[in-house]
């Protein structure tokens, strides 16, 4: 029932441990992605070797997080921006604002779908098939950041990544019910 801030701050108070959070996290994504197809490339073990390492103080020190599949790289995991053309694509080096989450203490337990190179507003890619919202399976989570926010209404993690030129974060919001921030341009990396 918390927000990022708010499981920060147990983790602080030292009420839960970043590992009890993340197995929690990682139970609620096994236990709903199948029927929503949001998730999809899981870094669970990953997850939790850095769930057991010292969690700095960032604001988020501790917290379960997802990051889109988009413009956001992990050194040794698989990177398709939802497209065929990437297949076999693994970076060997962080992306920078993935740097800063880290630094920020979030820990990712896996990356999101996205249609293919985060054009459009369904979450539709024929790599990986469509993304569901979790209030009606029928309906759309909306896109670009269609899986971020179909996870996040779903419970997965408290909060996600996802990036927006033109309402890849707004579309998302609102179709799942959720507020999406997207910082005014050059705020960010």
């Amino acid at each position: 029932d918390l927000d990022a801030l708010g499981l920060a701050e147990l983790i602080r108070n030292k009420e839960f441990t970043a590992l009890e959070l993340v197995d929690e996290s990682i139970r609620r994504c096994e236990s709903v992605n199948g029927t929503l197809n949001a998730v999809i490339t899981d870094m669970f073990e990953h997850a939790r070797a850095r769930a057991t390492e010292p969690l700095g103080d960032g604001p988020f020190a501790g917290v379960p997080f997802l990051m889109k599949d988009f413009v956001a790289e992990v050194a040794g995991v698989p990177f398709y921006e939802g497209s065929d053309f990437l297949s076999g694509y693994i970076p060997n080096e962080d992306s920078e604002v993935y740097r800063r989450f880290c630094r920020a203490g979030l820990i990712t337990i896996g990356k999101t779908n996205l249609p293919e190179f985060a054009i459009g507003v369904t979450t539709e890619p024929r790599r990986f098939g469509a993304t569901h919202n979790p209030w009606d399976p029928t309906r759309t989570p909306g896109g670009s950041s269609g899986g971020a926010a179909a996870a996040v209404a779903a419970r997965i993690v408290p909060i996600a990544h996802g990036n927006d030129v033109g309402g890849s974060i707004r579309i998302p919001a609102s179709c799942c019910g959720l507020v999406g921030l997207k910082p005014t341009r050059g705020r960010t990396t």
